[in-house]
């Protein structure tokens, strides 16, 4: 409240350095919101390419191992996905993208010559070799939206972090730090024309005393009595 605010000089010099650097703050973060914005938007673009992606990537995926189940049956195809010795590994890194650390996910041996799947060649048709190219398309695509989603989660929680820190300094800080300035500008004010009322009076009555003075001190304002002549 503006009225617990003492009216001084001092307090209205802080609160100056406040609003200015209160100010400075909004604008920064403000840039800083519409910048993520932007960033967010062209992460969403490529997510929305990425689903696709994926979405086709399963459906080509269980087409194949449907079609290796019904030509090769299901035993042969579990011979085949237990036959594999090296499985993908994942690493994460992170990148910063305006402060904003976001993971990005590296894998390697997902996709697998016909030797490095461990199952025999001779043992197996076309149809096992299809269904795992498919399911090695889709881990990559899997791997890829879940970087692209992370990236799109984290980034839309500083967003609303920073869309928070904007409003409250637009909307509560500022105009709180207005009200005290304005309070403090308005009782100085008043207290500097008390004070030139104050000289005012002070002035009036000294001129009052000296021309007082001046009246009593002037000799043609005495009375002259004459002495009587023997």
């Amino acid at each position: 409240m503006a009225e617990d605010v003492k009216p001084t000089r001092k307090n209205l010099m802080q609160i100056e350095d406040r609003i200015e650097l209160s100010e400075r703050g909004h604008d920064t973060l403000e840039q800083k919101r519409d910048g993520l914005i932007m960033e967010f938007m062209d992460i969403l673009d490529q997510a929305q390419d990425v689903r696709s992606n994926l979405e086709a990537d399963y459906d080509r995926a269980q087409a194949a191992i449907d079609k290796a189940r019904a030509m090769e049956g299901d035993v042969a195809v579990r011979g085949a996905a237990a036959a594999l010795k090296e499985h993908p590994e994942i690493t994460t890194q992170s990148k910063n993208i305006m402060g904003v650390v976001v993971p990005q996910i590296e894998s390697s041996r997902v996709k697998k010559t016909l030797d490095q799947r461990g199952y025999g060649v001779l043992g197996t048709s076309a149809r096992i070799d299809e269904a795992a190219d498919a399911y090695e398309e889709l881990l990559e695509s899997i791997i890829l939206a879940a970087e692209v989603e992370t990236a799109m989660r984290k980034l839309l929680e500083e967003i609303e972090t920073t869309k928070r820190r904007v409003n409250a300094l637009e909307f509560k800080l500022l105009p709180d730090l207005y009200e005290n300035k304005e309070f403090i500008e308005q009782k100085l004010e008043e207290q500097e024309r008390e004070e030139i009322f104050r000289m005012k009076k002070i002035k009036s009555k000294k001129q009052e005393e000296e021309e007082s003075e001046a009246a009593e001190g002037d000799p043609g304002s005495e009375v002259t009595v004459h002495a009587d002549d023997d």
